[in-house]
């Protein structure tokens, strides 16, 4: 096998570290691939409100005003002021589903906006169905269950009083496998999800870092989901539609294995230390950079070159990487074996 790009990095005694003493991926764009094969599985809604790890992402930060729902003034309700109501909340995912027992923020605010355009907040609540004692008058209810989320302008006036808010909303439930025998990933596993076809390669990123099993509710839609093992290149995506009122499963499979380097004097010998790394594509495109004696990175499946700097002196073998099949690459300092 030729690696020219290689061989022109070494005939010119170019290395470089980007940062020494750790490992960091290059930054080299990744085009957007055709949407690898997913395991996808639906679930109805009690499901969705039964997991036991749901949900641990916030959902969006609340910034707008809503001065489209308020009014210039209170009304008048008849009511005396001094009197509190009761007013009680209950969000679903869908019209006909049942209601949502926990992972629902509630924000309540006054109708009447500020000197800076903006509602005044009221109080606030998380959980499930929720009750509040407010005084008689206009409010703007919020909604937020995850990214999903629904506003309603109440007029608070009966004694007791009961709104309901209809999310149209569903979830996600990402994992991955390693491999064609479905291995666990054993390096940090990350799911970044995007609303497609919003003007971006990818589409509008919503959530950077949604960890594996974890249930992230979305309004209804098709999403783009990225699957990250580990920090370099090892990436696998795919396009999801959720459903109203339903989990969306879907197990991603990746192909890529775990390598750790090592600069030996002789084979099966002990590793150099201070030894600088980098490890090319066959095209000569760095991959990843690192310093150490035991350098290890998840790589994505495929042929590499690898480049060891020790003392000076500079060593380089070719190896490949077999989907789930972890390795350790030796370079003899002695001499280049291929």
């Amino acid at each position: 096998m030729k690696w020219t790009a290689i061989g022109r990095i070494l005939a010119a005694g170019a290395f470089a570290l980007s940062l020494a003493g750790h490992a960091v991926a290059a930054d080299v764009p990744i085009p957007r691939a055709k949407p690898d094969p997913t395991v996808t599985i639906d679930r109805d809604v009690p499901d969705f409100s039964t997991v036991s790890n749901f949900p641990t992402l916030a959902g969006p930060a609340f910034t707008s005003p809503l001065s489209q729902y308020a009014s210039p003034s209170d009304f008048d309700t008849g009511t005396p002021s001094d009197k509190e109501i009761a007013l009680y909340l209950v969000a679903k995912l869908v019209d006909e589903g049942r209601p949502l027992d926990q992972g629902v923020h509630w924000r309540v605010f006054a109708a009447t906006p500020q000197d800076d355009g903006r509602l005044p907040l009221v109080t606030e609540r998380e959980g499930g169905d929720a009750e509040f004692r407010l005084k008689p008058g206009r409010y703007l209810i919020h909604a937020a269950f995850g990214r999903a989320t629904a506003s309603k302008r109440i007029d608070l006036f009966r004694d007791v009083q009961t709104e309901t808010f209809v999310l149209n909303a569903g979830g996600l439930k990402l994992d991955a496998v390693i491999g064609s025998d479905d291995q666990t990933p054993r390096e940090p596993l990350t799911f970044a999800i995007y609303q497609a076809n919003d003007g971006f390669p990818d589409g509008r990123r919503l959530i950077a870092d949604a960890s594996p099993n974890e249930v992230v509710p979305l309004p209804i839609g098709t999403y783009h989901v990225v699957s990250h093992y580990g920090a370099v290149n090892a990436v696998r995506r795919a396009d999801l539609e959720v459903k109203p009122g339903k989990v969306v499963e879907a197990t991603m499979r990746h192909r890529a294995a775990s390598v750790t380097l090592k600069l030996v004097a002789e084979t099966g010998g002990e590793a150099l230390a201070d030894t600088a790394w980098t490890v090319y594509t066959p095209g000569g495109d760095v991959v990843v950079e690192s310093v150490g004696a035991f350098p290890s990175f998840v790589l994505a499946a495929g042929d590499y070159s690898v480049v060891a700097k020790n003392r000076d002196q500079i060593y380089s073998r070719n190896f490949k990487v077999e989907s789930g099949s972890d390795r350790e690459v030796e370079v003899v300092a002695a001499h280049s074996p291929e």
